[in-house]
Order: structure tokens, then C-alpha cells, then sequence
């Protein structure tokens, strides 16, 4: 068993799925995998199962009943690798817009650089962001320049999606109580570890947009995202946290 797991979540991504799997697995650093299936009408699910034959120890599956969210889908998750002895706990996307080459960087980052949480990170050497249109980087580009502003984090890339969690920055915080689903999760996660004193790192990385599959991405989750983040700000103002030790 590695010390470190990746969690990719799922809905309809049979063309990149085992794409992704080989990928992370013939990677120098060995990674284990758990994907968490929303239900994919696609036969994602059947895909993983196909492969749990080959790499029975190394590869899991977590089938869900429908759409429940991103945030739940990595918490679920969280909670599973907890249960285990992994160390580093990844997100990733199944798309391949995050590149599984960057894994040992990020696991790097925490390993050997004392970070609490490695966060892949599109927009602190620049804006290196391959295929997306341009209304849409600048909206992303904005919103983590938002969430900047307001809740005080120096971090360039506020929600970003590919990141690597020190064991103990999951068990510090409360999952159960990670409100956000969609966009604002990723934000959430990393507010909550900061205002836990929890260094948190940026690797600069390339972004690129997805080549097989559809985006799962929408407007309204951009919403969440921007009024997400002012709800969290005033209630950290009042609340105590368990601060990490």
C-alpha cells in the first residue's frame, strides 16, 4: 500500500477514465486510487471495476446513487482514506486538466517542503490556463482574486481543484461540517485550513481544458463561489477553530 492516495470523483467519464488510472499508475512515485462514481449513466463505474482485476490492490471504487456534488463526492472520500493509513490525500479531476505528471510535485511539496496542503496552482506564475475561452479564464482568473480579497488568503489560485492534504489537515477539521458542494467547496477547504494556521503552498502547474468528455461546470456554481466566500469570512470573525498544534 502507497502512503498516498488520489481521489477522483466521476460522472460520465468513460472516455477518460482508464486514461487517467494508467496514467497516475505509471507514474515513478506510486499513488493509490480511490474513484468516487456519482451514478455515471455511461458505465464509468463498470470501467473501474474492469480494472480493479489488474490492480486490485492499488485501485478502489466508492459507488454513489446520483449527482451528489463535488464536495460531498471528496469527502465521502476524505473519510475513507482517514479509515486507512495514507498519509497525503490528493484531489484530482478525471479529465486530465490536471496533469497526473504533477502529482510527485505537489506530494513533494508537503513531503519534503513542510507543506500542510500542496495546491496545483494555475495563476501564481502567471496565468497558465491551455484551451479554455477567454470569458472563462477571466472569470476564473477574477474570482480567485475575489476570494483573495476577502478572505484575506495569500493565495493566487483560490479555487483550485488539484491539491495534496497532510493526513493531519483532514483530521483536523470537521468534514461534517464542509457546507459547499460545487465551486465553493474548494474554497471552503482551503479557508478552513488557513484560518487552522495550516501552511498552505502553491506548485504552479498548466491547466488544460478537457479534450474527451463535458464539462460539468456552470454559472451557478460561480454564484456560490462569490456569496460562499463572504458567508465564511464573517463567521470566522466570530467563531473559535480548533487551531492546528
Amino acid at each position: 500500500m502507497s502512503d498516498s492516495i488520489v481521489i477522483i470523483p466521476s460522472y460520465n467519464e468513460k472516455e477518460n477514465i482508464e486514461k487517467i488510472i494508467r496514467a497516475v499508475f505509471s507514474l515513478e512515485k506510486s499513488f493509490d486510487i480511490l474513484v468516487i462514481d456519482d451514478g455515471s449513466p455511461d458505465g464509468t463505474a463498470n470501467i473501474v471495476k474492469n480494472l480493479q482485476n489488474e490492480f486490485a490492490s492499488r485501485l478502489f471504487l466508492i459507488e454513489r446513487a446520483g449527482k451528489l456534488g463535488l464536495g460531498t463526492a471528496y469527502i465521502a472520500g476524505f473519510k475513507w482514506a482517514l479509515q486507512r493509513d495514507y498519509g497525503y490525500i490528493f484531489e484530482m479531476d478525471a479529465d486530465f486538466s490536471h496533469n497526473p505528471a504533477d502529482l510527485p510535485r505537489l506530494y513533494k511539496a508537503c513531503f519534503d517542503e513542510g507543506a500542510d496542503v500542496a495546491i496545483g496552482s494555475r495563476y501564481v506564475s502567471g496565468v497558465n490556463v491551455v484551451n479554455w475561452p477567454i470569458h472563462r479564464v477571466l472569470m476564473s482568473y477574477f474570482a480567485s482574486v475575489y476570494v483573495r480579497i476577502i478572505s484575506g488568503m495569500n493565495i493566487k489560485d483560490t479555487t483550485a481543484g488539484f491539491k495534496c492534504y497532510r493526513r493531519k489537515v483532514l483530521e483536523t477539521l470537521d468534514l461534517d461540517k464542509i457546507r459547499f458542494k460545487g465551486y465553493a467547496f474548494q474554497i471552503e477547504m482551503k479557508f478552513s485550513a488557513y484560518i487552522r494556521h495550516f501552511q498552505l503552498k502553491e506548485v504552479p502547474i498548466i491547466f488544460i481544458n478537457r479534450v474527451e468528455g463535458v464539462s460539468k461546470m456552470s454559472s451557478g456554481i460561480f454564484g456560490e463561489a462569490l456569496w460562499g466566500v463572504i458567508q465564511l469570512k464573517l463567521e470566522s470573525l466570530f467563531k473559535k477553530y480548533n487551531v492546528e498544534e
